[in-house]
């Protein structure tokens, strides 16, 4: 499949998150207007001014993240569900935080079409977290945010990992990984400059 080449090419190399990759249907998660290009490597736009990532970067970001079976995640931005679908197939369970309800509810009737039963969807303030899902062995930020919101620290467990794209709304951001010890982010490796939308606080009031 070409889609797995060129991820292949650009460095991917874990078989598993291949395999996910492989098995979630990338056109359902976005406009059908758009179909044709879901499989090309470029961001989309969706509905409430969000975005789908390009699949090089949700495949590096969920790789970096290193789930595994018996993992709890917690991912902040549910988007269109396309993430969360494929830590779905790695990850014992998913929670997923979004704050517009559209969005929420479209990504629920994709994972539920494709028999993914172990992701939790809540509308929310990402910023906060999941507190009562709380702690997670990994946390993935799919938003831009000038530092690491600290009740998302606070919610992963010590030895725990977290990526997140750090850097300024509007431009260039840095994906980072930590790794927390001792209660603090006491490892820190940046993999690639990417953009990402901002991490908004606070729950949508209509959408």
């Amino acid at each position: 499949m070409q889609f797995l080449l060129m991820l292949r090419r650009h460095g991917i190399q874990d078989l598993r998150v291949l395999r996910a990759i492989e098995q979630t249907p990338r056109e359902r998660f976005v406009d059908p207007d758009q179909a044709d290009l879901a499989f090309a490597d470029q961001a989309l736009p969706i509905e409430c001014g969000q975005t789908i990532s390009q699949p090089y970067v949700v495949a590096a970001m969920t790789e970096a993240l290193d789930v595994q079976v018996k993992h709890k995640v917690l991912e902040i931005g549910t988007g269109s569900g396309y993430q969360a679908a494929i830590l779905a197939r790695l990850a014992d369970r998913v929670v997923t935080v979004e704050r517009y309800r559209t969005l929420a509810d479209q990504a629920a009737a994709r994972l539920n079409a494709l028999g993914l039963d172990n992701v939790k969807i809540v509308v929310g303030d990402g910023t906060q977290g999941s507190p009562a899902d709380a702690p997670f062995d990994r946390i993935i930020i799919t938003a831009a945010t000038p530092e690491v919101p600290k009740a998302l620290l606070a919610q992963l467990k010590d030895g725990g990992l977290m990526i997140v794209p750090v850097g300024p709304t509007g431009g260039v951001q840095m994906l980072t990984r930590l790794k927390k010890a001792k209660g603090k982010a006491a490892e820190r490796q940046e993999l690639m400059a990417v953009r990402f939308v901002p991490l908004v606080a606070g729950k949508a009031a209509a959408l």
